[in-house]
């Protein structure tokens, strides 16, 4: 029975964040960029949300899951960032294993409802430019609630797939992270008990998650495209590429460098590497998403240019 106790027992109370770098002159450097990047990405992303709610010709299907994009990468940015920056101003940055753990799952689960975000807005661009007469009938507001109730859904899934496999896991050896955040490849690293099962569960969430919406992306806007092309029309097609081009710039630099991290042998890349590409998934691609949809918008600047006129009025 005491064997079995110990072999069970956490000895590791807390973990050690390595952070970006351990140089002094590069913390600062980076303290001060990624600060910025911070504040750009809420004020931003918060900006948006305002926008489209107080904005009566943006409240449609599109800037609803626009709206939800940007509350979500909001929490995806907030989960890592904080103590990204911490790590730039103390020698030693330690994380409760608790608090890891909850990290963790705040990662997973906004990044797993921006996966499926994305595919969502891919799917409503395919009903809007393929079946235009069918729109209001097939992305109905019943139909929005219920496809922004399954992302979330989806991602709490996700996040406790990850969650419920640490939990049952034991730290009793080295507790050093060789990342800026609580990644579940670097915990399982310090586990000292069999991750097997602690590896393809998640494994097989997130494989699941990744393929079903780069699936419903890819076949969505191959139907776009075959659409688009079939326009007799060349002020037709310019307007549906304009609509496009925002989304797929921001499926591209979010799903490339999460299939960078999470899909590629692990032999082919080194740990920097790692850090780099999740430093753009978390923290960069959260800070550009509003500034991709609304410096090629039109609605979006128009709107903008409405509100910044009513603000200066009533001043």
């Amino acid at each position: 029975m005491d064997r079995w106790r110990l072999k069970n027992h956490t000895t590791v109370t807390e973990f050690i964040i390595l952070g970006l770098t351990d140089n002094p002159t590069l913390c600062a450097i980076f303290f001060v960029i990624f600060l910025g990047v911070y504040v750009v990405t809420i004020v931003g992303n918060i900006s948006i949300i305002i926008l489209i709610r107080s904005s009566l010709h943006l409240h449609t299907p599109m800037y609803l899951f626009l709206s939800h994009l940007a509350f979500v990468d909001i929490g995806y940015s907030s989960s890592v960032t904080p103590i990204m920056l911490m790590s730039f101003l103390r020698e030693r940055t330690t994380i409760p294993v608790t608090g890891c753990i909850i990290q963790l799952a705040s990662d997973a689960a906004f990044g797993t409802t921006e996966c499926f975000l994305l595919a969502t807005m891919a799917y409503d661009r395919y009903v809007a430019i393929c079946s235009p007469l069918l729109y209001s009938s097939q992305m109905s507001p019943v139909v929005c609630f219920l496809l922004l109730g399954a992302s979330y859904l989806g991602g709490c899934m996700n996040a406790s797939s990850f969650t419920g496999c640490l939990i049952n896991l034991s730290f009793c050896g080295p507790n050093k992270i060789n990342h800026f955040f609580c990644d579940l490849f670097p915990l399982l690293k310090l586990s000292c008990g069999h991750v097997y099962i602690a590896e393809i569960s998640p494994a097989i969430s997130s494989a699941s998650v990744l393929i079903s919406t780069l699936f419903t992306i890819i076949v969505s806007y191959s139907y776009i495209l075959h659409s688009i092309l079939n326009m007799r029309s060349t002020e037709g097609r310019k307007k549906a590429f304009s609509t496009c081009t925002s989304h797929l710039t921001a499926v591209t630099l979010f799903y490339g460098t999460v299939l960078f991290v999470y899909v590629m042998p692990k032999s082919s890349y080194s740990a920097d590497q790692v850090k780099v590409a999740s430093v753009i998934y978390t923290v960069v691609v959260p800070m550009l998403n509003p500034l991709i949809y609304s410096l090629r918008n039109k609605e979006v600047k128009e709107a903008m240019r409405k509100l910044m006129a009513r603000t200066l009025w009533f001043s």
